[in-house]
């Protein structure tokens, strides 16, 4: 499993390194249409029930998927994307999140399949655009974004093993992902807090280039304490899509949600946490401006 999970990391890393860092945007805006595309397949097979490689339906997800993204590309939306999506999109995030984790596994599946469908395939176009989007401000800005989340989660993972359930039995989702504590929700916390001020400070002195994220959200009018607030949703929205993820694949039985990436599952199981985290950081950064 672990030489599978390295080679399998390596090929990514070889494969999406020099389509972002490539001065021309187009081969990092395929490389995301093509992890999409997978992402959207895997949503079909995990709302369908008979799974197996996903029905005609399923192909025809991925298709309109990939069809709004291709769309979105020539429209320029990229460059220009209107201000109403991120925050639109956005919105929908927190309160579809909010209402599936309140309503838990047991009633996902009593959604219409078309709504279930249409809403993930929604929320997989949002994110590439996100992600292009967040590209085209710079590659400093993108990364600052990917690495908030797998801080994050590096450091909830760190923080559970070491302190999980020392301070509360109470477990953060325990129906949907029974390991997840809220120590380790925490140490998820203070791991981004630190990165953000580790990184305005590398990036304030010339260490790293900007703008990223943090350097954008720190000078806006609402100053620290409103990056720390920021700082403090995304970490709650990253943890959320996660547990999203987790919720829709306990319901349709799967450990995973594809065996795409040999050792780490399928696209969904690595994007999962950047699916609100993107589109929420492009809004923030919108109405910072």
């Amino acid at each position: 499993m672990l030489k599978q999970r390295v080679i399998t990391a390596i090929v990514l890393l070889a494969l999406l390194l020099p389509a972002l860092f490539h001065p021309d945007t187009t081969y990092w805006r395929l490389a995301a249409l093509v992890l999409i595309a997978g992402g959207a397949w895997e949503w079909g097979r995990l709302n369908d029930p008979k799974q197996g490689r996903g029905g005609l339906l399923t192909w025809v997800g991925v298709v309109l998927c990939v069809a709004a993204c291709v769309l979105s590309w020539f429209g320029n939306w990229s460059h220009a994307t209107p201000g109403w999506i991120w925050g639109l999109g956005g919105l929908l995030w927190v309160l579809a999140g909010a209402a599936l984790l309140r309503m838990g596994v047991s009633r996902w599946a009593t959604l219409p399949r078309a709504l279930r469908l249409i809403g993930g395939w929604a929320a997989l176009w949002l994110t590439w655009l996100a992600v292009v989007r967040a590209r085209e401000l710079g590659i400093a800005f993108l990364l600052s974004v990917l690495v908030l989340v797998w801080v994050a989660d590096i450091a909830a993972y760190f923080a559970g093993k070491a302190f999980g359930g020392r301070f509360t039995s109470k477990r953060l989702a325990p129906s949907i992902s029974p390991n997840k504590s809220w120590e380790g929700a925490w140490g998820g916390l203070l791991g981004v807090l630190v990165l953000a001020l580790a990184w305005l400070a590398l990036e304030r002195s010339g260490v790293l280039p900007g703008p990223s994220l943090y350097g954008v959200l720190g000078a806006s009018s609402a100053g620290a304490v409103g990056l720390a607030l920021a700082l403090i949703f995304l970490t709650a929205m990253s943890v959320v899509g996660d547990l999203v993820e987790s919720l829709v694949k306990r319901s349709a039985g799967m450990k995973d949600s594809s065996g795409l990436l040999p050792g780490h599952g399928g696209v969904l199981d690595r994007v999962d946490a950047l699916l609100p985290t993107l589109p929420l950081a492009l809004m923030l950064q919108s109405l910072a401006r």
